[in-house]
């Protein structure tokens, strides 16, 4: 069996943890910012292709403690790159150190980068080594001295599903808008709103969740270049997540005042073949109807630090709040802000909140429900 470790968003740790029990894989353990599991080699395909909330899928090859620059390069000459990394291999060091004596990343980077080239180079019998084929990015984690020496799977980032080519000013990360959904509790069954779409990144979310269609399905990774990793496992993997899918039609709606993110939204969701399932209209706000006992709104209105000053974010979120007292009762209601006085432009007091990240940009995910 090999190790995973997946990163996340703050705030979404638990999600993640969910996603990769759901897969099956043992051993599942939720930190800071990251999730570890055990799992088989196939495994990587599956976390890859259907992780929704996760932001990278990492091998780990090596953990151990450093205290010092040796016991650093020691630790990194030791880890078998050659089981990964061919001859020709283009590989790179990218990390982080957090409360550790090796404070210093450029010089970590230097001498990771060091000790396994080195190694290969030793292995190879190559002084200097080509870096011409497939990229392996290593990646190097020091925390409280404990480092921890991986290779990333993924290459870009998961919340890049291919489907956003273009997108309005501020987007909003896909993970991040796939754990609102997931938060909202939708499943397909209730009507879906999101009366701020911008690009439509949260009802494009919604309706692969609908659909139980594996967000990574359009995309490429990295480790799909490797020859340590068989053809077949991805392949596998996909036939795998196609066979789960769902079929139907659901009540999901978009709107945005700009018509151009609302023609953007449309081509997003075409591109993400949720054409059918998805309406992107050019609507106010102002005027959002709902029917029906159930059903819920997730939007990320803008804000201060978005799109509008902070006197137009909260006369926005001002006229929002009286939006939501014509709401039913039993829906239920998520806004993602980064407006400390959000509640109070809003009107009422959240029955509840998450503190999440979009990017850097500290947020909170609040919860009205008044059934």
């Amino acid at each position: 069996m090999v190790r995973f470790a997946v990163p996340c968003l703050f705030g979404l740790e638990g999600l993640v943890g969910e996603e990769i029990r759901r897969l099956g894989l043992p051993e599942v353990r939720v930190e800071d910012r990251r999730v570890t599991a055990r799992g088989e080699l196939g495994d990587l395909a599956r976390l890859n292709l259907n992780l929704r909330c996760g932001e990278r899928v990492q091998l780990v090859l090596g953990t151990y403690t450093a205290r010092t620059f040796d016991e650093l390069f020691e630790g990194a000459s030791a880890v078998p790159w050659e089981d990964w990394i061919p001859k020709d291999g283009h590989f790179q060091v990218k990390g982080y150190s957090r409360d550790s004596q090796l404070h210093s990343v450029p010089a970590c980077q230097s001498i990771v980068e060091k000790a396994a080239a080195a190694r290969l180079g030793r292995i190879y019998g190559l002084t200097t080594l080509p870096k011409t084929g497939a990229r392996y990015q290593i990646q190097f984690g020091i925390v409280q001295d404990e480092v921890t020496l991986s290779l990333d799977t993924s290459g870009d980032g998961l919340h890049k599903r291919g489907y956003r080519a273009v997108g309005v000013e501020a987007p909003l990360r896909e993970t991040l808008a796939a754990a609102m959904v997931t938060l909202s509790r939708f499943r397909g069954k209730d009507p879906f709103r999101d009366p701020f779409c911008g690009s439509g990144t949260i009802p494009i979310e919604a309706a692969l969740i609908a659909l139980n269609r594996a967000p990574g399905l359009d995309r490429s990774f990295d480790a799909q270049r490797w020859g340590a990793v068989p053809a077949r496992t991805w392949m596998e993997a996909a036939e795998e997540a196609m066979d789960q899918e769902f079929h139907g039609k659901y009540d999901i709606w978009g709107g945005d005042v700009d018509p151009k993110a609302v023609a953007i939204a449309r081509e997003n969701a075409r591109k993400a073949g949720v054409e059918e399932q998805v309406r992107f209209e050019t609507a106010d706000m102002r005027n959002l109807r709902v029917t029906g006992e159930f059903g819920q709104i997730v939007t990320n209105p803008p804000y201060g630090e978005r799109l509008l000053d902070d006197a137009g974010a909260r006369a926005l979120c001002r006229v929002f709040g009286e939006v939501y007292r014509s709401i039913p009762p039993r829906w239920r209601v998520l806004v993602l802000s980064s407006a400390e006085d959000f509640e109070k432009a809003f009107g009422r007091k959240a029955d509840k909140k998450r503190k999440l990240y979009n990017g850097r940009l500290k947020c909170d995910l609040y919860f009205f429900q008044r059934g």
